[in-house]
């Protein structure tokens, strides 16, 4: 539990620091790009008053080559200067096409217009100008800067966590196929020991109920050791009715279960429902899920299993009368480790998961969930037609 929290409060802090750091960098870069453009308005002031200075003074004025390397200097501020009227005298550092060129200036006198004041020039006598610009490509190419470097780092820290995740998938896969088949190579000599012992007892009474009960146990042992020998290898899966299989693993779990605890199983019109199946590795997450809704009754409640089909799809509803889950539980339930019991290991819903959708090309979700009134978990198999 500890280590699924402490896990969360690092996302947490991840994504806060990347907001704080996202945030710096948005106001430094508004910050610097509005200097620009009071910088940008002065150079347009400037350039317009060359303009007119070049306009009044003699051709042999010394002055000239001053007023020309101003208006030279003016390379990336697009600008169109009007008069009273709108109509356009002059324009400046604008890509024209060569077709529709007054519609086009037009239009960008309209957008200058929407987004910056005027500079008004007084020619005297009553006579005015307007100058009008718009940002440089300096400027423009530096408001998106920002934009494109948090896009730029978000793509690189997505891609190193696609990354991380399929590295540390691939080591917990490893770590499961590796404990599981130890599992199974540890149970196997003294389950192979315990059926020699049965076949003693057998040859000193057959019909010995010690024996006979012994045997049942053993067998289990069995289907439990197979279980963990098919973890890490591609199962075989052959066609089978769902309806069977669930009623196996609910008379099982009848025969060691409170009285208390009642299961039912729901089907409507499902007796033909078939799906592609590995019977023992199925079993085991019905088994797995079954178990964790009657620990959640704590002694008395029922446990409800409901078959029905959609499309191309089986859906089977496991629900329980049990103490339910938070909504932000939904996921963690299914994470290795989580646990809500003293003495478990949280393997069960996790390996239930693994199993479902690795194996069997399906789906397994919490449903829904009320605390106090019970759980819902769905299973979603492809349908064998």
């Amino acid at each position: 539990m500890s280590f699924y929290k402490n896990k969360k409060i690092w996302k947490l802090s991840l994504l806060l620091g990347a907001i704080i750091i996202g945030s710096f960098t948005l106001f430094y870069t508004y910050r610097l790009t509005t200097k620009l453009k009071e910088e940008e308005r002065k150079k347009v002031e400037l350039w317009h008053e060359a303009t007119m200075q070049l306009s009044l003074v003699d051709a042999e004025d010394s002055s000239i080559p001053l007023i020309f390397k101003v208006i030279s200097q003016n390379t990336t501020i697009p600008v169109i200067i009007v008069d009273a009227d709108n109509e356009i005298i002059l324009h400046r550092n604008i890509e024209i096409p060569q077709r529709d060129s007054i519609q086009y200036l037009n239009k960008q006198l309209d957008k200058m217009m929407n987004k910056t004041e005027p500079i008004k020039v007084d020619l005297g006598n009553n006579e005015f100008q307007y100058l009008y610009y718009q940002d440089s490509f300096l400027i423009t190419e530096l408001g998106w800067f920002p934009i494109i470097q948090l896009l730029v780092v978000s793509l690189f820290i997505f891609i190193a966590y696609l990354g991380f995740s399929s590295a540390r998938k691939a080591e917990q896969d490893q770590v499961w196929v590796g404990m599981s088949k130890e599992t199974a190579h540890q149970l196997g000599t003294p389950t192979s020991s315990l059926l020699g012992w049965v076949d003693v007892l057998k040859l000193k009474d057959e019909k010995s109920e010690l024996a006979i009960e012994l045997e049942k146990d053993v067998q289990r042992l069995q289907v439990i050791t197979d279980r963990f020998s098919k973890i890490g290898s591609k199962p075989e899966l052959s066609d089978q009715k769902i309806l069977p299989v669930v009623e196996e693993i609910v008379d099982y779990l009848n025969r060691r279960t409170p009285k208390q605890v009642a299961f039912e199983i729901n089907c409507v019109n499902c007796g033909d429902l078939k799906a592609k199946l590995n019977n023992v590795l199925f079993q085991w997450v019905l088994e797995n899920i079954c178990k964790n809704a009657v620990d959640a009754i704590k002694g008395e409640g029922q446990v409800s299993i409901s078959i029905s089909s959609k499309n191309d799809q089986i859906e089977i509803d496991i629900s329980d009368t049990g103490k339910g889950l938070h909504r932000n539980k939904f996921k963690s339930v299914f994470q290795p480790g989580y646990t809500t019991k003293l003495r478990g290991w949280g393997l069960g819903l996790s390996l239930a998961k693994r199993i479902v959708e690795g194996y069997h090309s399906g789906k397994l979700f919490v449903k829904e969930s009320e605390i106090g009134k019970g759980t819902t978990f769905r299973i979603i198999l492809p349908k064998k037609r």
